[in-house]
């Protein structure tokens, strides 16, 4: 159904732009992750919930933004995409987790784009 695909891919880019303005005009970290979280949940009608870990002195995963930190959907996802984040130096330094509650729920405009929401917020927030 192409229609339904167009539909899907301008969603997912609609979030991506709000993303990348957040993150090219240099604000705190902070409000990247929020503005991260809160647009691909608001934006993209399949994304049920989103996360962004960092990894922390120990080399754990911390949860520091999610769009519903109560409920990271347990049990009841689908489908779940992980994208790293890398700084300037290609170390991974976070991750960040996306979660639907459809089982075919992502297509590869969704994993280009993330893909790219990653690494910008890496080289940016993160830059050495």
């Amino acid at each position: 159904m192409i229609k339904g695909e167009i539909i899907l891919s301008i969603s997912t880019d609609v979030a991506s732009i709000q993303i990348m303005a957040e993150v090219y005009k240099k604000n705190s970290t902070q409000s990247v992750f929020e503005k991260t979280v809160n647009s691909l949940v608001q934006e993209v009608p399949y994304i049920d919930w989103v996360g962004i870990y960092l990894i922390t002195e120990d080399q754990n995963l911390q949860l520091v933004e999610s769009s519903d930190d109560a409920d990271d959907l347990g049990w009841e996802y689908n489908g779940e995409l992980k994208f790293p984040i890398t700084n300037s130096m290609e170390q991974q330094i976070g991750l960040i987790v996306v979660r639907s509650k459809q089982a075919i729920a992502f297509d590869v405009t969704d994993v280009t784009t993330l893909e790219t929401i990653a690494e910008a917020i890496g080289q940016i927030c993160y830059s050495n």
